[in-house]
């Protein structure tokens, strides 16, 4: 390949997919060979984290390159800073759409907006409230009846193909038919292995895929792209249409990793988290027979469909020109440690997926490679505008550009020895359970090569030796014996936290030129006889 100079970018994110459930992450039943290309013809990084496993927050941090606690993002529904830069922002600047196809996890902040005077629907206001993103089709890909818009593209697609009726995303996307003919929920878990009422091609993953290849289609080639493809599977609801609800079945599916131990005063937090709905169905075998392989199978049909963006790009000559990330926003615990859903910090739920195939020539001795070093999510951003030709604004940026690790033989020097991961879980379940102010519903992980330490706000911390318990069944924070530990990962989770960049609006280069030899220029005397 050649030296690119003026590529583009295609930027895909799957929800709620674990890492290890790709066949190129060495899952033992799915199979995923279009995503497996990618990782063959590019780098596929084995320990890569999200900065929070919760999607809004996530995203957050992969929209604007820095950590949940400097852009603020806590929650789904919490809106970014608006004085926040974004993917967007920063590709815009040189000239380069930013669109998105699918999901983003936005909310407009109204109420700094109403401030400022800015419309959300036009301009500079509809930018900021897609989290920077040219919306081509925004489908968040949860719409039961009460929080149903009015203008939702994916039921006037719906409805143009014969599917009427108030919300036939929820009529037929999140239906399907039981055995005595009833026509049932998919937010009933019971439900997962019947094929949604939905035909395949008019999918919520066909849908949106189409609009992306319709986006690919209508670019010239001279414009300047990145096109941000982002599935809601396969988050839940957990139903597939045929034939991918019946692809695995549970014949296929790995075991639960968890251990009668954890059940053994376990931590408080965890405790609460166990003690939810989601947990206590996902504990059971009947269910992780039932849902897992349907999990399986709307992976299955991302891949299948990815395969046709690939092959949009051959055809019209841009595969060779662009940059390609996939990943995943946050994991599922699928019942492994006796838990549903994300939210805490074992590996099913915060380690995530990363595949860069980079066009350009200097990368082609890394192709088909593994790199252990570790990413975040914060390094997307930077990675992406410096991939484009742009400049992230250094007194923001929180992540590095994986560019070099990518193209250059010894770039791991001087590379991050940790992952770093937060939650604010005030507005789940178990903030009620523990009986909580929202605000102390907080906690913090970082990990090295050998431990994962978690510090709870207003709890005893969490630590576990990766070497020796890989699995995560045994919780030391609580044993002395490994006081001199927790205090050592305490003090990298301290001085990562005082490292944050808050200082914003000054640019990093002007600070070196401040101080009193610079007032005294102005005229400024301090001190003087």
């Amino acid at each position: 390949m050649a030296r690119t100079t003026n590529g583009n970018i295609l930027f895909i994110m799957c929800d709620q997919l674990r890492w290890d459930y790709l066949s190129c992450y060495s899952h033992p039943y799915i199979d995923t060979p279009n995503i497996d290309r990618l990782a063959a013809s590019g780098v596929r990084f084995t320990r890569a984290y999200c900065q929070a496993p919760l999607c809004g927050p996530s995203r957050a941090s992969f929209y604007t390159g820095r950590y949940m606690s400097s852009h603020g993002v806590m929650a789904n529904k919490d809106p970014l800073k608006l004085g926040e830069l974004t993917l967007g922002d920063y590709l815009r600047t040189i000239g380069m759409r930013t669109v998105l196809t699918g999901k983003s996890e936005a909310s407009a902040n109204r109420r700094a907006l109403r401030r400022l005077g800015v419309d959300e629907t036009r301009g500079t206001g509809l930018f900021v409230s897609q989290n920077g993103f040219e919306s081509y089709e925004h489908f968040a890909g949860l719409y039961p009846d009460p929080i149903l818009p009015q203008d939702l593209g994916y039921n006037e697609y719906l409805r143009a193909h014969g599917y009427g009726g108030e919300n036939p995303w929820e009529s037929y996307a999140n239906s399907a038919v039981d055995t005595s003919g009833r026509v049932v929920s998919g937010w009933q878990m019971r439900n997962s292995g019947l094929p949604a009422l939905v035909p395949e091609p008019r999918s919520e993953t066909a849908f949106t895929t189409d609009r992306a290849i319709e986006f690919l289609k209508s670019v010239s080639p001279k414009e300047r792209w990145c096109l941000h493809l982002s599935y809601i599977k396969p988050h839940w609801p957990y139903l597939a249409p045929a034939p991918y609800h019946s692809i695995y079945g549970p014949g296929d599916t790995a075991a639960a990793t968890r251990h009668p131990d954890e059940l053994v005063d376990p931590h408080p937090v965890y405790s609460a988290f166990m003690r939810q709905t989601y947990s206590r169905n996902f504990s059971r075998d009947e269910v992780r027979d039932r849902v897992v392989p349907t999990y399986m199978g709307l992976i299955k049909q991302v891949d299948d469909h990815l395969g046709r963006v690939i092959r949009s790009l051959e055809v019209r000559g841009m595969y060779d020109s662009t940059l390609i990330v996939f990943t995943s926003d946050h994991g599922d615990y699928l019942g492994d440690h006796w838990l549903g859903e994300k939210d805490l910090f074992h590996e099913p739920s915060v380690h995530i997926p990363l595949i860069v195939r980079d066009p350009d020539a200097r990368a082609d001795a890394t192709r088909g490679t593994t790199q252990e070093a570790f990413a975040e999510a914060v390094d997307i951003v930077p990675t992406l505008v410096d991939f484009a030709g742009g400049t992230a604004v250094e007194e923001r940026m929180e992540g590095r550009s994986l560019l070099p690790l990518l193209r250059g033989a010894g770039a791991t020097i001087g590379w991050r020895d940790q992952a770093i991961s937060e939650i604010d879980y005030s507005e789940r379940g178990p903030r009620r359970l523990l009986g909580l102010h929202p605000r102390d519903c907080r906690a913090w992980m970082v990990r090295n090569d050998g431990w994962k330490y978690i510090f709870y706000e207003g709890f005893p911390p969490q630590l576990f030796d990766l070497v020796n318990d890989p699995c995560e069944f045994r919780d030391l924070g609580n044993d002395a014996g490994y006081r001199g530990v927790q205090r050592e990962m305490h003090e990298r989770l301290f001085t990562w936290l005082r490292r944050r960049r808050t200082r914003t609006e000054v640019p990093t280069a002007t600070l070196f030129d401040k101080g009193p030899e610079r007032d005294e220029e102005m005229g400024i005397l301090i001190g003087h006889w």
